[in-house]
């Protein structure tokens, strides 16, 4: 049985493909919520999804159980679905691919990707990341556009990729469409590394406007922005009660938390400041 499955075949405008996936190059859940945000914004709809079945270790990532209306039994499994949007004001209609990191088969995975953009003639591949930085969380979100493609890279602003190390689905998926000859290009949002755990509307906000920017459209996103004031608020609370950690922040806005590593808050302080901020805004109503 094919893994991807078609549920119609969309009528697109010069399409464009946004990927974000949960897992892995998704600090603070900002990727996932941002492509989440415009594809809800701008009401996609599903036309095809991913067969999980060769692509996880369902003991690792494990289906859930849900029932509705207190009665019926459904098992959600982790799900990878393929959404267009038609988006006001741009050129461009917009394909989303939103789920978890696959854990197998990454290079089966992205040629179905690649399928699915060879048949709906898609022009570019933009995916959003998010990863954790000595950066404060007091700053404006830093976004870094990468891309490989010489002539992409002067069009959109982007940097040549200069990364060497472990990779995701992401790096594969790339990788697999540069060697098929499709333009993509990657966003990635940098995340205070002290509040890994904590969900940042803020970095979702920078690629969200990051993003919407690359595609020609404006995104008001008021609701993204309260969230990300109240999130820079709380967190600034949590940190003034520790003083090893407050002044650790205050060493990173001068701009001096990357060149003395023995300055930062040993690693157990920092999962329990994580933790702190967690039940912090938990008991607050979240952001």
């Amino acid at each position: 049985m094919d893994a991807l499955t078609w549920e119609h075949r969309p009528n697109l405008r010069r399409p464009v493909l946004v990927a974000a996936f949960e897992g892995w190059a998704d600090a603070g859940d900002a990727a996932s919520t941002a492509a989440g945000y415009l594809a809800e914004t701008w009401g996609a709809r599903r036309f095809a999804s991913i067969d999980p079945e060769e692509f996880y270790d369902f003991t690792s990532t494990r289906p859930q159980v849900r029932l509705d209306e207190g009665m019926t039994r459904h098992i959600d499994w982790p799900a990878n679905e393929l959404s267009a949007a038609s988006v006001p004001a741009s050129p461009h209609d917009v394909v989303f691919l939103q789920g978890v990191e696959p854990q197998l088969k990454w290079r089966t995975f992205s040629s179905l990707i690649g399928e699915v953009v060879t048949e709906l003639s898609i022009e570019l591949v933009i995916s959003l990341g998010a990863l954790l930085t000595d950066t404060p969380h007091t700053r404006p979100v830093r976004v870094t556009g990468t891309g490989t493609d010489p002539e992409l890279i002067a069009r959109l602003g982007l940097v040549r990729s200069r990364y060497e190390g472990p990779t995701g689905i992401v790096g594969v998926l790339h990788d697999s469409l540069a060697r098929k000859g499709i333009p993509s290009a990657s966003l990635w949002a940098n995340v205070p590394h002290y509040v890994e755990r904590t969900p940042s509307p803020k970095a979702a906000l920078a690629l969200v406007r990051k993003a919407s920017d690359l595609l020609g459209a404006h995104v008001e996103a008021l609701d993204l922005q309260i969230a990300a004031s109240s999130y820079e608020r709380q967190v600034s609370e949590v940190v003034a009660t520790d003083d090893d950690v407050a002044e650790y922040v205050r060493r990173l806005e001068a701009g001096l938390g990357d060149d003395d590593d023995d300055d930062r808050p040993e690693l157990q302080e920092g999962d329990a400041l994580a933790a702190e901020v967690e039940r912090f805004l938990r008991e607050q109503g979240g952001t």
